[in-house]
């Protein structure tokens, strides 16, 4: 993929962009939010990565614009750790992810892997979602991006295993799942009221950022969320 980096910190944009052209990928580099937008207009790169906090133009003004720009390019905001109400914010402008400084290698990864999953997700939203019965639980799998447009998917699917008889479900998330503003919003009604059938659900899969927005949020006061669908499992048979 072609990566644009947009960073005041002239240390973080080499170290970013070693750790890229080892993931294989061709980067461009800019120093600030304006000359981001330059180099974004001229090149059109797949992703880019900002700083949220930079002189001048901020990182959450970077994405605003890009997304006004192209909504289809995958912006990743990187944060000061413990800033969740700009990773948040910036969730809500349909950034695909966000990362802590000091970056960590794996992190990076991840966030990218989710990108390119978003960027290569040719499939409709109807079939992201789909029901698996184990035992007297209903999985139900989310693969790729939950916005507000997963709502009727989501519901219906809720719906149709309580229709089954199921009292209990998992939403399990595949490993490059995202999550924006929406998608937030429309986990946190659905935990509140359980679908329009009151199941009792737990989620499973989340990576760990998103699970500390959905901790922010209040979502984890209301439902467990588990690393893996089993752990999910026995947790609501144990309930």
């Amino acid at each position: 993929m072609k990566i644009l980096i947009i960073d005041d910190e002239q240390p973080t944009l080499e170290m970013m962009e070693l750790l890229l052209g080892a993931f294989g990928h061709d980067t461009l580099r800019a120093e600030n939010g304006e000359a981001g937008l330059s180099l974004f207009t001229a090149e059109r790169p797949d992703v880019v990565i900002t700083d949220v906090k930079m002189p001048g133009m901020d990182g959450i003004e970077v994405l605003s614009r890009i997304k006004e720009m192209n909504p289809t390019t995958e912006v990743i905001v990187v944060t000061g750790h413990g800033d969740l109400d700009l990773a948040v914010k910036a969730l809500n402008l349909n950034a695909t992810d966000f990362i802590d400084k000091p970056l960590q290698r794996d992190a990076l990864e991840q966030a990218l892997k989710r990108a390119e999953a978003r960027l290569e997700k040719s499939r409709g939203e109807a079939n992201d979602i789909e029901i698996e019965h184990r035992g007297d639980i209903a999985v139900i799998k989310i693969h790729g991006n939950v916005t507000s447009s997963t709502a009727p998917y989501l519901r219906n699917a809720i719906d149709e295993a309580a229709t089954k008889g199921f009292q209990r479900a998992v939403l399990a998330f595949d490993r490059h799942a995202s999550i924006n503003g929406g998608g937030i919003s429309l986990l946190d009604g659905i935990i509140k009221n359980g679908g329009s059938q009151k199941l009792m659900i737990a989620l499973a899969g989340l990576a760990e950022n998103f699970r500390r927005v959905l901790d922010m949020v209040g979502v984890s006061k209301r439902t467990s969320i588990h690393d893996s669908v089993d752990d999910a499992l026995g947790a609501l048979r144990q309930s």
